[in-house]
């Protein structure tokens, strides 16, 4: 390959000086144009208020029989023969529309577990044959604390997705040799007599590195 004439190569050369320089320049004028709005307009610094601790809380927002049972407290609420007599089952009661009547004893008591109504029989999951047990429906009794297996006689496909750990809460280490997990019943999230989880507030969103931009003084300007 034939050189080129070196009048043509100091041309070349020239004009790539030429093309440097300008870019070089370029850039000064870009930086001087930030550092001189960046020095005039200073950021303000917000004061961004702590996060309310109930949306970091990891407490589930119910206690269970097996909770209370854990941290020794008072049960006197499960003794149901403390009122009601042995070997004669408490009646149910209705209205004219064939809604349960809770006794006054028992108003804290919301009944609204399944649509329409359809589950509003105490001995549903009561066994009414001992009070201080629940019953499922192959007709086997269990304690207070194994509230799981109650609910899954009725909600097969939710039990097996609790047990796998698809749902609910669990908590601890994926590796088990650096500690232990903690699965939450199913009664620390639902309430039985009235499952649907009641709407709660969302956490706040993630605040912005700058404050909120000033609202215009004319609205008409900012169209």
């Amino acid at each position: 390959m034939e050189n080129l004439p070196e009048k043509t190569r100091g041309k070349n050369g020239t004009k790539a000086n030429y093309w440097l320089g300008g870019i070089a320049l370029g850039f000064f004028g870009l930086g001087a144009f930030f550092l001189a709005n960046g020095g005039g307009h200073p950021v303000t610094q917000q004061n961004i208020p702590l996060v309310d601790p109930k949306f970091i809380a990891t407490t589930p927002w119910r206690e269970t029989y097996a909770d209370m049972v854990k941290a020794n407290e008072d049960l006197s609420d499960y003794d149901c023969y403390g009122c009601h007599e042995k070997n004669n089952p408490p009646p149910i009661r209705y209205d004219a529309n064939q809604k349960i009547i809770i006794p006054k004893e028992h108003s804290d008591i919301v009944m609204a577990h399944g649509a329409h109504d359809r589950n509003n029989l105490c001995y549903n999951c009561h066994n009414e044959q001992n009070l201080l047990t629940l019953q499922v429906r192959d007709g086997r009794e269990i304690k207070f604390d194994n509230i799981p297996q109650l609910c899954g006689s009725c909600h097969g496909p939710t039990l097996r997705d609790w047990e796998a750990g698809a749902h609910g809460r669990t908590s601890g280490y994926w590796d088990r040799s650096l500690g232990g997990i903690q699965r939450l019943s199913c009664a620390n999230c639902h309430n039985p007599h009235a499952p649907r989880i009641p709407t709660r507030e969302p956490a706040p969103g993630p605040h912005p590195l700058r404050g909120p931009a000033p609202a215009p003084a004319n609205p008409e300007t900012a169209r």
